[in-house]
């Protein structure tokens, strides 16, 4: 029913006694986030995507410090933007009067604030230099040579997929195994293409298709929240489940307070798909900014992630003021399950309700 031999083969792989991943997140997980999941068992993560190379150097060391358990280092592989000052002004003077609400004015010009590991020699050399146990790609795939550097380092690879033609290139590029996002994850689509048509596939659907076609392990991530999550993960064929809102209420993680009331109150019962605060097609609780992307008469936003140079302005503006609805407040669908517990904790919690869900389910059978 869970697929116990290919689990156990993908724990040894990553050096994991427990088949729970911590989402990696960019802006939210920490190294005492990532160690404490790593210390219970589970393997820790860590989004750099919005790092410099010397930034994730240190955030390694950090966790490093903490933890002598593998833990993943995850980076962002989207095409690099392409700069349009015209769509760029009309997108500054749309939110001009949101500025001025809360006292500010818009950013003069907006730049390309994350470079793409697509893009970034200095970070691949980090990570020959520190050698992390694991390295995840979302938005796409690094160049061919950059995974062949990455592998004979010794480093284990993951990579992110939203469909059967994205699962395809990351079998083809010698990736260890599949992160399938379904629909319900919060936080950034992983689409490969962003102006592609998206199937918008749920995480079963996805972990299902994908353990049929290929032999490389499935890694189920999107809406999954508690260990009976995990456990019909498991039942489907995935190797593992990725949880990353499941974590955002743990007090390890670097969210503000708004964000901290969000998840754990009633916004956490609403969530949506916005490109307004980033550019980027991403799931978040609906709060401010993503009522202002859905307004008919938004303009289209410059390109990911030029377009979060002013989200973040905006943000700012609006915190200064205790007005924190302009956040990235990534969530998945499932929010509303969030308990704040430290890592550490959940990860127990998590793994006994996956063996009283296992446990039903064998009953079940018979």
């Amino acid at each position: 029913m869970t697929n116990e031999t290919g689990n156990r083969a993908l724990l040894r792989l990553l050096g994991i006694e427990k088949p729970i991943i911590q989402a990696p997140m960019a802006g939210v997980s920490t190294p005492a986030l990532a160690a404490a999941v790593s210390n219970a068992g589970g393997l820790g993560s860590l989004g750099v995507g919005a790092m410099n190379a010397e930034g994730a150097r240190k955030v390694i060391k950090e966790t490093r410090a903490l933890t002598g358990k593998p833990f993943n280092i995850n980076v962002f592989c989207h095409r690099p933007a392409a700069a349009d000052e015209a769509l760029e002004r009309q997108w500054l003077n749309w939110l001009g009067p949101q500025f001025e609400k809360y006292g500010a004015t818009p950013p003069a010009s907006l730049s390309e604030i994350y470079t793409s590991f697509v893009a970034d020699p200095a970070m691949l050399e980090v990570f020959l230099d520190e050698k992390p146990a694991i390295v995840s790609f979302h938005f796409g795939l690094p160049p061919a040579e950059v995974i062949a550097d990455l592998k004979k380092a010794g480093i284990r690879l993951l990579a992110s997929a939203t469909n059967l033609n994205e699962a395809a290139q990351v079998v083809a590029a010698g990736v260890d195994a599949i992160v399938a996002q379904g629909i319900e994850a919060g936080g950034h689509r992983g689409v490969f293409d962003p102006d592609a048509p998206d199937d918008r596939l749920g995480t079963f659907a996805l972990t299902r298709l994908l353990v049929r076609e290929f032999d490389l392990p499935v890694i189920a991530s999107g809406g999954i929240m508690d260990g009976a999550g995990i456990a019909a993960a498991l039942a489907l064929g995935a190797h593992a489940a990725q949880l990353g809102t499941a974590f955002v209420a743990c007090p390890e993680t670097s969210i503000d307070e708004g964000y901290r009331r969000a998840i754990l109150g009633e916004s956490a019962r609403h969530t949506t798909f916005t490109a307004a605060i980033s550019g980027r097609i991403a799931r978040s609780m609906v709060n401010r900014f993503t009522e202002l992307g859905g307004d008919a008469t938004a303009p289209k936003p410059p390109a990911y992630p030029i377009a979060y140079d002013a989200g973040k302005a905006l943000h700012a503006a609006a915190k200064a003021k205790g007005e924190f609805g302009y956040g990235a407040q990534w969530a998945g669908q499932a929010a509303a399950l969030a308990r704040s517990l430290p890592a550490a904790d959940l990860l127990v919690e998590l793994e006994n309700e996956m063996k009283e869900s296992i446990g039903q389910l064998q009953q079940f059978g018979g």
